[in-house]
């Protein structure tokens, strides 16, 4: 497998016929209260009665759209084939790196493909001396949340009006130096 920037030509198909959905059994569920001397915010991980399976639809037309906003893109590719890929985009003057849109093709999940693409995307942002990776997530993601927290990656903060889809949006960030 090698990991490789993106050329929209010949890899922006095979990354929106990829499958974009996840299963899952668990969530994160927040609970915020206010109270007279401030606000407490709690994230805990809840079973739910059923499995949910998030068909996130990637239409090729979406794809391109994101693709020509990010500042790199990587694709994963096993013996000619794109079996995932990520977005990124810096923002310079924090130092940051943000992961957007990781996906790996169901089938070869749990196999290193989505740690060998991070990486990756480590070592670019290395290259131009950014200081910390960003990953973002819905909290109905629990198989993203728990790969984060596999790859060490803190829990950094979240936004309940980040989506459309009214998702509440969580963030996990690591140093990179």
């Amino acid at each position: 497998m090698i990991i490789r920037l993106a050329t929209e030509t010949d890899d922006i198909q095979a990354c929106a016929a990829m499958g974009h959905s996840y299963v899952t059994d668990h969530v994160w569920q927040v609970e915020a209260r206010e109270h007279p001397d401030g606000t407490s915010v709690a994230f805990r991980t809840v079973h739910l009665p059923r499995t949910l399976r998030d068909r996130c639809a990637c239409s090729l037309e979406k794809l391109v759209h994101r693709w020509n906003q990010q500042d790199a893109v990587l694709v994963a590719e096993d013996k000619g084939q794109i079996v995932g890929y990520l977005y990124l985009t810096v923002q310079d003057k924090e130092g940051i790196g943000w992961v957007h849109n990781l996906v790996v093709t169901p089938r070869l999940r749990r196999r290193g493909i989505g740690t060998a693409l991070v990486q990756a995307a480590a070592d670019w942002l290395c290259q131009r001396n950014v200081r910390q990776l960003s990953l973002e997530m819905t909290t109905k993601n629990y198989p993203a949340i728990c790969f984060a927290q596999k790859l060490g990656f803190s829990f950094c903060g979240y936004n309940d009006r980040y989506y459309a889809s009214q998702d509440i949006a969580i963030f996990f960030a690591k140093a990179l130096r």
